[in-house]
């Protein structure tokens, strides 16, 4: 199971005939996250001509809502919402601010000018996996531990942490669909001389072959 999304926050500009177009992203994991971070950009720009936006939430794309704000039917809060799923994104809202600058664009010109105002919001902001991972807790004798360092490093399997005691315990972020594979090199690289625990499945984002929990 994995999905794209946005790191966090971005947001960029540019000017079309005098008219200033603002695009605003954000991560929001569920619509009520999204609606906030709308009104947030709406009361920040109440005196913007218009602030159009788009948001999709859910593994599923399942929820979708844009709105034009006073543009012409069509021209800007379909095109954000098109380029969000054309960028293969959830869970994230972007909102693009328009100071009118006095020269209409009509309307080929709205949908161009808001596609792009999307468009460099989620550049500004990237792109990354979300993933279906397992937190790995490996216990095993001081001797083996360089064994196991040299496959992690090998593999680009992260080590998280680890904690010395009589023992070593170390903990690796792993990708569901990888962790029995690792935890098999594990045991054959140590002759089944180590002991692995595997906790609850969750979701991780997923940057230069690395799980992190928040980004």
């Amino acid at each position: 199971m994995k999905y794209l999304t946005v790191k966090g926050y971005g947001e960029d500009s540019f000017q079309e005939k005098k008219s200033e177009f603002i695009g605003y992203i954000k991560r929001t994991e569920t619509e009520e996250e999204a609606k906030q971070f709308v009104s947030e950009i709406k009361a920040k720009h109440k005196d913007a001509t218009h602030n159009c936006y788009a948001y999709v939430v859910g593994q599923n794309m399942n929820i979708q809502r844009y709105s034009d704000d006073g543009e012409p039917q069509g021209t800007a809060g379909i095109p954000i919402l098109e380029v969000i799923k054309k960028s293969g994104i959830t869970d994230c809202a972007v909102v693009v601010t328009r100071y009118f600058g006095g020269i209409l664009l009509g309307a080929g010109g709205l949908t161009r000018a808001y596609t792009k105002g999307a468009s460099i919001a989620i550049s500004a902001a990237g792109i990354v996996d979300k993933v279906l991972g397992v937190k790995l807790s490996v216990t095993l004798e001081y001797d083996l531990f360089g064994k196991i360092q040299y496959l992690c490093g090998q593999n680009q399997w992260h080590i998280e942490n680890v904690e010395y005691t009589d023992v070593i315990d170390l903990f690796i972020l792993a990708e569901k669909e990888e962790a029995e594979m690792i935890k098999e090199r594990f045991i054959e690289e140590t002759n089944g001389n180590i002991l692995i625990s595997e906790d609850e499945e969750d979701m991780y984002f997923r940057q230069d072959k690395r799980l992190f929990k928040k980004l």
